[in-house]
């Protein structure tokens, strides 16, 4: 992400800039090498990389399905804003959906529904399969519906993804959950950010 003159982008690099790093390394489970400068942040299980100096983030994969821009701007912002924001606080286990969180339901109608069936099409009669794009992504399997994955887009926000498989009487079905914590440590805008690009990695 090259150096930008938006304005809440460079709020956010120079409110980071202001915080100790051994301070949002512990808030956001992050880590920090004083020799370079860099901050490196755990994401679908790759390594991204945030250089306050240089205010680039870099090591970003493609992710099919995306709008143009959609990752290689708006995600490294996210990325950006958890580093600014997030908090030491220990994820509950409590599952919420989006519509649940301060702002939530605007989230949940029109372009902004989250493509949750096409993942059921796809994965309608395929467990393993989607728990096996899951676990490519940095996700584990959890004990939830017929088979579930919990993503890490950012560390202090996991997004857990359920799938029920199809059968005689129902399609197939998908949801997804944050942590009840999770509207503690990001905006609403930018949990539903996070919700879209987990499901993409899995589609």
């Amino acid at each position: 992400m090259a150096a930008t003159t938006d304005a809440g982008e460079r709020k956010a690099w120079e409110t980071l800039a202001t915080l100790k790093t051994a301070d949002v390394c512990r808030a956001a489970t992050v880590s920090y090498d004083a020799a370079s400068g860099l901050y490196t942040v755990r994401s679908f299980g790759q390594d991204i990389v945030v250089s306050p100096k240089d205010r680039t983030v870099s090591g970003l994969l493609p992710v099919p399905g995306c709008l143009p821009g959609e990752y290689g701007e708006l995600f490294p912002l996210a990325v950006l804003w958890y580093l600014v924001l997030a908090k030491d606080i220990v994820p509950t286990g409590k599952l919420v959906h989006l519509e649940d969180l301060r702002g939530g339901d605007i989230f949940v109608r029109g372009s902004h529904v989250l493509p949750l069936e096409n993942m059921a099409k796809r994965y309608g009669n395929d467990k393993e399969g989607f728990v096996k794009k899951g676990l490519e992504n940095g996700g584990v399997s959890v004990p939830l519906a017929d088979a579930a994955v919990r993503l890490f887009p950012l560390p202090r926000a996991p997004v857990t993804v359920t799938l029920w498989l199809a059968d005689e009487e129902f399609p197939a079905h998908a949801g997804l959950f944050f942590d009840s914590t999770s509207g503690l440590q990001l905006p609403t805008d930018i949990l539903w950010s996070l919700a879209r690009l987990s499901v993409l990695t899995l589609l």
